[in-house]
């Protein structure tokens, strides 16, 4: 179990990342990679991705960046620089920027659990052609694994925000902490994941805890080892209709919504437009002057088709957009 301190200083710290990290969303999905996991969501996914690596010839830095990635168990610290909340770019010149003492340190972490290639040994000792082959692989297994489902991911993990934010206005920080269940309990101000690989405590000191909520995090949520770092905490969000590649970086342009109100109804479309930002079955009646009973019949016709996700909070359930959802209203 690792458990975390937290202070008051740490409470008022605490914050949400403002979208998908790039870089975290790159390595936790090479941990998905190998596995034999029969999730429908994920299957397909694997199977491509598996497929375009097949067809292109392994350079030394991607045999590298999956060796440094196993399924289980530790993988390094610095590919996962705290500069990816600045983005994808950011995250790599971090990489790039990585000192000799913690390429050390971390490498040394991993090998104590089943060895290096011999790739490893011009990382060890901080080549920075090493970093820049490294890097250029993370480009290119980036733009095979990542880039093509991006709207997808950034979709899911909106509406994840959506349910934190709620989670955040009717219970302040500690209504957040407390929403991440029930992979993760907060109880008398530590935050307890259970199921985690080791027995650690983690004391933030001050420096509060960046949430990061993450596509391809597994359903155990995942902190770097090094008490050192800025504190975060990567947990998993609901995959809603799973990963399908656009090929253009767009989904398929659906009708306006005045095709879409002609398609599905007028109460219905304005209950799709009402849940963009997250709504509640009851905010949806009063928004709309329907009934509670009408409110929810509308979100289960909706959710059926795909359009809206319903998360359950003891009495009360938020409806957020999936993917298609957005797509169609955002037409």
């Amino acid at each position: 179990m690792l458990k975390i301190h937290f202070s008051g200083e740490d409470i008022l710290r605490t914050r949400v990342a403002p979208a998908p990290d790039p870089v975290w969303e790159l390595v936790l999905s090479l941990h998905l990679l190998p596995g034999r996991s029969r999730d429908p969501l994920l299957a397909g996914w694997r199977r491509g991705v598996t497929r375009g690596l097949r067809s292109q010839s392994r350079s030394t830095g991607l045999r590298l960046l999956m060796a440094l990635n196993p399924p289980r168990g530790y993988f390094p610290d610095f590919l996962t620089p705290h500069e990816s909340v600045a983005g994808f770019e950011a995250g790599l010149e971090a990489v790039r920027s990585t000192p000799v003492s913690l390429l050390r340190r971390d490498l040394s972490l991993l090998a104590a659990g089943g060895g290096l290639p011999d790739a490893a040994g011009s990382l060890f000792r901080g080549e920075p052609g090493a970093l820049r082959s490294l890097t250029e692989a993370m480009t290119e297994y980036h733009a095979l694994a990542v880039g093509p489902y991006w709207d997808r991911i950034q979709a899911a993990v909106g509406a994840d925000r959506a349910r934190r934010s709620r989670a955040l206005l009717d219970g302040g920080v500690e209504g957040l902490l407390a929403s991440l269940r029930p992979t993760v309990r907060w109880e008398s101000g530590v935050l307890e994941v259970h199921d985690y690989p080791r027995s650690r405590e983690l004391h933030l000191d001050g420096r509060g805890l960046l949430l990061v909520p993450s596509f391809f995090c597994a359903r155990t949520p995942v902190a770097l080892l090094d008490p050192a770092l800025p504190p975060v905490l990567v947990y998993p969000v609901d995959r809603l209709g799973g990963l399908t590649p656009s090929t253009d970086g767009r989904p398929a342009a659906p009708p306006g919504r005045e095709a879409l109100a002609a398609l599905v109804g007028r109460t219905r479309a304005a209950v799709l437009e009402a849940s963009e930002e997250g709504c509640t079955t009851g905010e949806i009646a009063r928004r709309l002057h329907i009934s509670a009973a009408a409110a929810s019949q509308h979100a289960t016709v909706l959710r059926n088709a795909g359009l809206l996700v319903s998360h359950r909070d003891r009495n009360t359930i938020l409806h957020t957009l999936t993917p298609l959802g957005r797509a169609v209203l955002d037409a």
